[in-house]
């Protein structure tokens, strides 16, 4: 296992989701704790108080990269209760399970075809999830597919990355009619103790399908 500070980078250095499943499992004991002292991560609580402006609390909620539950525990405090949540790492989501936060948990990866029918979800969340050696662009099908016409999907990214790629895929699916651009947040620092250089967007689209 890596020292503590140098993990973000370690998992960003995967070099295939098998490789990224493993760093996660073998972090997964001391990832919130690791989270909160060396990083202060803010990104769940941040992208909570913006999904709340637009998703009833009795919505059915996918939590897409799960990871250990940070997300859904803001989630549960900001008065959701129908959680589920989907992530490559066996190890987050016993992490995850232990909370007991979630009503379904299951393994899959992002960026691969996922095992829900066509408008599962009222809204998706993701955060931390669409990022540096992490769930593709190709993944807002999938999500756009499970979402129900006028869900909502919301999502953190890094802000480098939408010119790497990204925004050309969310401009696409938006002038294919398959969602619309809701807000983007302005940048800020999610993990501001640990890497202070980083800054990440929320990203919130409609489903229009």
């Amino acid at each position: 296992m890596q020292q503590r500070r140098d993990r973000v980078q370690w998992v960003y250095a995967a070099k295939s989701n098998r490789e990224l499943e493993e760093r996660y499992d073998e972090w997964a004991g001391e990832y919130d704790r690791d989270l909160r002292e060396e990083f202060e991560w803010v990104a769940p609580r941040v992208t909570v108080e913006l999904f709340a402006k637009y998703v009833a609390p009795d919505a059915r909620i996918l939590d897409a990269g799960v990871g250990t539950g940070l997300v859904g525990e803001c989630l549960i405090e900001a008065g959701y209760q129908d959680l589920h949540g989907i992530d490559l790492s066996v190890g987050m989501l016993d992490a995850a399970r232990r909370k007991s936060i979630y009503r379904e948990l299951r393994q899959m990866t992002l960026g691969e075809p996922l095992d829900f029918a066509d408008d599962t979800f009222d809204a998706v969340i993701s955060v931390g999830v669409f990022t540096t050696g992490h769930a593709p662009a190709r993944a807002f099908d999938e999500l756009v597919r499970i979402t129900r016409n006028d869900g909502f999907i919301l999502f953190s990214l890094k802000t480098e990355l939408h010119a790497q790629g990204f925004g050309r895929y969310l401009d696409d699916l938006e002038t294919a009619g398959r969602w619309s651009l809701v807000e983007r947040s302005g940048r800020y620092r999610p993990m501001p103790k640990g890497e202070p250089e980083v800054e990440h967007q929320v990203w919130t689209y409609r489903v229009r399908s």
